[in-house]
């Protein structure tokens, strides 16, 4: 029989000198310093959720906690670069081994140690959305489908149906049921599809984001040497915007928290809103289930909002029923200023009355960056955007491509993929369709020839040109396609190995891609700027595998495009409630509050008994209205005019007519053209 033995810490002589009682408020106090085993924290709107994590770190390395043995898992790479940076500011220990990021960037830390367990490469590349695509697209066409004879999803649409089926753990024919149903008689070919793309993943030593997350949960699962030995090395897990986690996310801490249970998870419920992206609201729900005996605490001290703005939210939160019941309580006085609601008579007067505010607002002492104008969907800005182009108010959209997923960045990029990683197929053949006279078929050819060349398969490489410059390429791609064998050479350095990311920015700049820029794009002047800055980037990392995964992993992550705009830039800002998650600004507007608009016409169209998609409806708005500091303001038109049945009376969205009418003050807007 086992014996239990434990082995007791030996307080280090250096301590931080942190009054925790001082400098948190109870709730953060009690969250803080919590005992080992299970916590939930629910940590409302403003109430300082940051801080707490930050200050529970710093608590465990005060009491012996060593940094190598404390894992912060986070959703944004600004997220745990600043809670990490905060800790270092805290306390006097060297934090250096203390493992903290993104879900996907932690999965991708063990696979590069790990990948050769599962039959890849430990130099596998990762895909991005528009890699996913190629390798999706020869998949297809290897199926010899004819796509235009019967409906049948394009490869974006397959991506995400193999997404979803692996961060939710569904069968393929459930969810093409669920969610899908158009493309379920399709079935059977699209989970041979979904084998067919693994193993085309595998040969050419490739990863999605998906697998990311997946990938580490099969190495445990199949190696428990490997699983217990990050088991014993992560004793304390952090878990910061648990409510976000998805069913992978959920598992991939459940397995390393196995054995102590000492997990903190934080988050809040009411701000769980990514259902639509495999986020599943029940993982924060049934926590206490999940893990018995867990402690749960509650912040409910905001420090963000005016309690006018607190107490509309927290009415209008009321009625869902599936939540942990909290009330925002308010650390900012009253400032005798109720949430403005305005009717307006249709969606020209509702621009014109948001556009002529703001610049009441700005006479009145409040910059332009500190106003935000939230809406459900896009299109819902659309005039609002004519609007303040009149009226001259410069504003910023925060969506379309991130700076990382422009087509000139990830050009260069997979110059820099295929140095790294000789079997990257989609890596190789974008460079090649660069090329004038190089389509589809010619860059299928020309793999083809680098397969069954030596440098394929040699164990390094110091000259791709003796291998290419014999394949047959069209006469009008000739000369480029020499060019292209002798810029790969100058990637690598005399011993054979990828050069640092920086020195090789010149080298592709002058050798392929500037000429291939200024035939390709009309604004090459901005696009070069880009590359530039890039470079300078590039000046961070030694390593190139390290650079690419960071490339990838901010390319690809699906988070706040509001969070990447310049806070001091004199602009509004126009963005979904989604993007605003976990923003701030002094004034918000939310406009288009109507039925049909918010909540959107999908949800109140489902047939749904627990009204989960109602709820969530209602958790974005809880979100909207809590971004809001000093001023809020809430507008919907009366009249819509629509494209096939006319003007269209509207109703205001059953969220406003949940808040009482004493927490509020309407404005009756009329107008003067």
């Amino acid at each position: 029989m086992a014996r239990d033995y434990t082995v007791k810490r030996v307080p280090r002589n250096a301590k931080s000198e942190i009054d925790y009682a001082a400098e948190l408020n109870e709730e953060q106090f009690a969250a803080v310093t919590a005992p080992p085993g299970p916590s939930l924290v629910i940590a409302g709107a403003g109430s300082g959720k940051t801080r707490t994590l930050t200050y529970r770190v710093a608590y465990l390395l005060d009491n012996g906690i060593a940094p190598k043995n404390i894992l912060l898992l986070t959703f944004t790479n600004k997220a745990a670069r600043e809670m990490l940076e905060r800790v270092e500011e805290l306390v006097p220990y060297d934090t250096r081994d203390l493992w903290g990021g993104t879900f996907h960037s932690i999965g991708n830390k063990i696979l590069r140690r790990h990948a050769n367990e599962l039959g890849w490469e430990r130099n596998f590349s990762i895909m991005d959305r528009e890699d996913q695509k190629e390798v999706l697209s020869a998949v297809i066409a290897e199926e010899d489908i004819d796509t235009k004879a019967s409906r049948f999803p394009k490869p974006e649409v397959l991506g995400d149906i193999f997404s979803l089926a692996q961060n939710t753990g569904a069968e393929i024919v459930d969810l093409l049921h669920d969610r899908y149903p158009y493309f379920h008689h399709h079935a059977a070919v699209i989970e041979r599809m979904q084998e067919r793309y693994e193993e085309k993943k595998k040969q050419t030593n490739s990863m999605d984001f998906d697998d990311l997350l997946e990938k580490p949960l099969q190495l445990f699962e199949q190696n428990k040497i490997i699983r217990e030995q990050y088991q014993r090395q992560f004793e304390w897990l952090l878990v910061d915007e648990y409510q976000d986690t998805n069913t992978l996310q959920a598992e991939l801490i459940d397995v390393l928290a196995a054995p102590q249970k000492n997990v903190m998870v934080v988050g809040d419920d009411a701000q769980s809103i990514y259902s639509w992206r495999g986020a599943d609201f029940r993982n924060i729900l049934e926590f206490p289930e999940r893990y018995e005996g867990a402690k749960k605490y509650v912040i409910e001290t905001n420090y963000r909002s005016v309690p006018e703005i607190l107490s509309l939210a927290n009415a209008a939160i009321a009625p869902n029923t599936k939540q942990f019941k909290k009330d925002l309580a308010p650390w900012r006085p009253y400032r005798q200023e109720l949430p403005a609601l305005a009717p307006l008579q249709d969606p020209n007067t509702q621009a014109a009355f948001v556009a002529q505010r703001i610049l009441e607002l700005r006479d009145e002492g409040i910059e332009l960056h500190e106003i935000a104008v939230l809406y459900r969907a896009h299109f819902h800005a659309m005039e609002i955007q004519l609007e303040l182009t009149n009226r001259g108010i410069p504003f910023e959209i925060t969506s379309g491509l991130r700076f990382f997923e422009q087509a000139h960045i990830k050009d260069v990029a997979s110059f820099m993929k295929f140095v790294c990683n000789r079997r990257d197929e989609v890596a190789f053949k974008r460079m090649a369709k660069m090329l004038p006279g190089v389509g589809a078929k010619t860059a299928d050819n020309l793999w083809a020839s680098w397969v069954k060349s030596p440098g394929y398969s040699a164990e390094g490489i110091t000259s791709f040109s003796e291998s290419m410059l014999d394949f047959k390429v069209p006469a009008k791609a000739k000369s480029a396609w020499e060019q292209f064998a002798y810029t790969l050479d100058e990637l690598v350095t005399s011993e054979g190995k990828p050069k640092p990311p920086s020195p090789m920015m010149p080298s592709i700049l002058g050798g392929v891609y500037e000429d291939y820029m200024r035939s390709k794009f009309t604004n090459f002047d901005a696009r070069r700027q880009d590359l530039l800055q890039l470079e300078r980037y590039a000046e961070k990392f030694d390593d190139l595998e390290e650079f690419l995964s960071q490339l990838s992993l901010l390319a690809g992550q699906d988070t706040l495009d509001a969070s990447q705009a310049e806070p001091d830039k004199e602009a509004v800002a126009l963005s979904s409630v989604h993007q605003a998650k976990g923003l701030e600004w002094r004034v918000v507007f939310v406009v288009w509050l109507a039925d049909g608009r918010f909540p959107s016409s999908r949800v109140l169209d489902e047939d749904e008994e627990d009204n989960t998609g109602l709820e969530e409806e209602r958790r974005l708005f809880y979100v909207a209205v809590t971004r809001a500091r000093d001023e809020l303001y809430l507008t919907y038109p009366l009249l819509w005019h629509g494209a096939f049945d006319g003007e269209v009376l509207q109703r205001p969205s059953r969220f406003i007519e949940d808040i009482p009418t004493e927490l509020v003050e309407e404005w009756n807007v009329g107008s003067v053209w």
